[in-house]
């Protein structure tokens, strides 16, 4: 499975991305913020979603929202 970021570079877990834009968090009131730089990714299930830790926080997001870093 190829997972690819908004530019269509190829992810693999590790790795560090970008958020190309400002994305609130379900279910608290933060928003991270467009050009926040999120490291040491995992790959899911799903080719279109990765999942990592940003704010102290679990996250999964879509690969839509993110340029590798």
């Amino acid at each position: 499975m190829d997972v690819k970021d908004s530019n269509g570079n190829l992810l693999k877990d590790g790795d560090s991305v970008i958020l190309i834009k400002s994305l609130p968090v379900k279910g608290t009131s933060i928003t991270l913020k467009k050009g926040m730089v999120i490291k040491n990714i995992k790959l899911t299930d799903d080719d279109a979603e990765v999942e990592c830790k940003a704010e102290k926080m679990r996250v999964v997001l879509k690969t839509a929202f993110l340029k590798k870093g």
